[in-house]
């Protein structure tokens, strides 16, 4: 049974840190990219920040220089530490795992809250 289990949402202020992180379970074989979209209520998902196997990053431009990804591909993990956050970071952000063929697996979702 395939898992991606996320952690790390909450409140935080303006200006502030936090730190995701999501461990993906139960996919066989390897793991082409894991990353993060968010949603914000009534709109559709959109990429935050994907890493590749072979280590590629791609960022949203609004997450440019504030948000960083790391993920470990023996521990199929992936981390988003962002910062300087900000009050349109509020959203609901989403894990996802993909290998090169087949669905993509995603994560129940973790909330983030920033306060002005």
């Amino acid at each position: 049974q395939v898992q991606l289990v996320e952690s790390g949402g909450g409140l935080v202020q303006t200006g502030g840190s936090l730190r995701l992180s999501c461990a993906a379970s139960g996919i066989t074989g390897s793991i082409l990219t894991m990353g993060w979209y968010r949603q914000y209520p009534g709109k559709q998902r959109e990429l935050v920040a994907t890493q590749s196997l072979g280590g590629r990053t791609e960022y949203a431009d609004s997450v440019k220089a504030r948000f960083t990804i790391s993920r470990d591909t023996a521990k199929n993990t992936v981390e988003l530490q962002m910062n300087s956050l900000k009050v349109e970071d509020t959203a609901d952000y989403y894990c996802y795992a993909k290998r090169l063929l087949g669905p993509v697996y995603w994560g129940g979702g973790t909330q983030v809250t920033v306060s002005s």
